[in-house]
């Protein structure tokens, strides 16, 4: 039955050799917490309790604000009494604490993802400028085993870190998780020590959750017959990490994956690649099968094939032998007329076009003063004359030459004055509009939200 427990006695021995104030010292020691707010995540179970008590005697020495908030999913009969030994333990410790509600909605998920979406979600929004988890070591290596019998890559199989990011409506959160190298015996041990009460969950001891029967009927038989079987897993997802990391710096200095790459590289690189250059950005991974054939069709296809892969909302093409990844073409706009702000929001094409003022450079502002300057969508057959020497050109040439893909081109604002196209992104100022050394200028500057999807398709 869940409810409260005491340890039968608070002199005996800690069994385990980690120590949970050495590890989180170790964890804290990382980042920078002074004077930020630090949030506990609190369950009211034997790790949690046991990471509040370890952050509260640390908090004087990294100089973190501490509090702790409980998220009650109300699966469970005994949800109000967690919530209310949580409440009574803060007060008792004098820590600020906070209760969150929510709703679970498996949606085809599963119980335990829906409700551990819904508790990061909450956990999220609260005004906090880190947030500690308790999970520990045998969290790492259960985790990191059910993701390898699930088929997960490199990600899936470097399982937690003990300092992380969680995505949040706000933006990125610290995630640390200061018990992570910490077995469960010297979390229970620790608990015994200090005395600490902690409450159980009666789910835990229902095999039928995938995470429970691994606990259950699983690990025993494991540790049996290889006792550090939880060290030896959380060690092989150190080296899945590093080689994730390394992936992914790979990922972030080619900006534009080649074609010529992939070709090169060993058939289980080129796969790695392009799976990383599909995550990076945003999408999901593809099946084996599938990943296998998108790169069959990007590798060997010929230099001036038109490439279109669609995979998760997104089409996969090639441009000039490197890929790019687009969504769904941009919406038409109506003309917006220009007066002087700095700032124009552009919602069909997913940006805002930024004026900067400049001396000598850009747009000549004289040239613009009383007549109307207007932002329009291309329409097809614009000319512009960037360099002085050279006649008027069709922005298709000059698109070309700038190396601004296809399906980009019609996602672009069009500066006007009057009638006359004045200025395009990627392109330049027309030679007539430029602005003299002296002159008073205006920089445009196209930038897209990073958050919302490329055009194409």
């Amino acid at each position: 039955m869940a409810g409260s427990r005491k340890p039968p006695s608070a002199s005996s021995r800690r069994v385990g050799a980690c120590d949970p104030r050495i590890a989180a010292r170790a964890v804290l020691s990382q980042v920078d917490l002074r004077g930020r707010r630090l949030g506990v995540g609190l369950s009211g179970g034997v790790d949690s309790v046991v990471l509040l008590h370890v952050l509260h005697g640390l908090a004087p020495q990294f100089g973190y604000r501490l509090s702790a908030a409980h998220v009650e999913h109300g699966l469970s009969p005994f949800a109000g009494a967690w919530r209310r030994f949580c409440a009574a333990l803060c007060r008792r410790w004098r820590i600020a604490f906070a209760s969150r509600r929510v709703a679970v909605a498996p949606k085809g998920r599963g119980i335990e993802a829906a409700a551990r979406e819904a508790r990061y979600a909450a956990l999220g929004a609260l005004p906090i400028d880190a947030l500690a988890l308790g999970h520990q070591l045998d969290d790492q290596a259960e985790t990191v085993l059910l993701n390898l019998l699930r088929g997960a890559g490199v990600r899936g199989a470097r399982g937690m870190q003990p300092l992380g990011v969680l995505r949040t409506r706000r933006g990125p959160l610290p995630l640390l998780r200061p018990l992570l190298d910490v077995p469960r015996e010297a979390i229970l041990g620790y608990a015994r020590e200090n005395a600490l009460d902690w409450v159980e969950d009666e789910s835990n001891a229902r095999p039928a959750l995938t995470r429970n029967f691994l606990r259950l009927e699983i690990a025993p038989r494991l540790a049996a017959r290889f006792p550090r079987w939880r060290q030896s897993l959380a060690r092989a997802a150190r080296h899945f990490a590093e080689a994730e990391r390394l992936l992914r710096e790979a990922g972030r200095e080619a900006a534009r994956l080649r074609v010529a790459r992939l070709r090169s590289a060993e058939p289980e690189f080129a796969r790695l690649l392009l799976r990383e250059f599909l995550r990076s950005h945003g999408l999901r991974a593809p099946s084996a099968r599938r990943l296998a054939e998108m790169l069959r069709q990007v590798a060997h296809a010929a230099s001036d094939a038109r490439v279109a892969i669609a995979h998760d909302g997104a089409v996969l093409r090639v441009y000039r032998g490197a890929l790019r990844l687009t969504r769904a073409a941009p919406a038409g706009f109506a003309p917006i007329r220009w007066r002087g702000e700095g700032r124009v929001p552009i919602a069909a094409l997913g940006g805002e076009l930024r004026f900067r003022r400049a001396r000598g450079a850009g747009i000549d502002s004289a040239r613009l003063d009383g007549r109307p300057v207007t932002i329009r969508a291309r329409s097809g057959g614009e000319r512009l004359r960037p360099d002085a020497r050279r006649p008027r050109r069709t922005l298709k040439n000059l698109f070309q030459e700038a190396g601004v893909p296809p399906w980009e081109r019609d996602a672009l604002p069009l500066l006007y004055c009057g009638e006359r196209l004045v200025w395009v992104p990627g392109v330049g100022v027309d030679a007539e509009f430029q602005a003299g050394e002296r002159a008073a200028g205006l920089l445009p500057e196209w930038r897209r939200d990073a958050r919302a999807p490329r055009p194409g398709g």
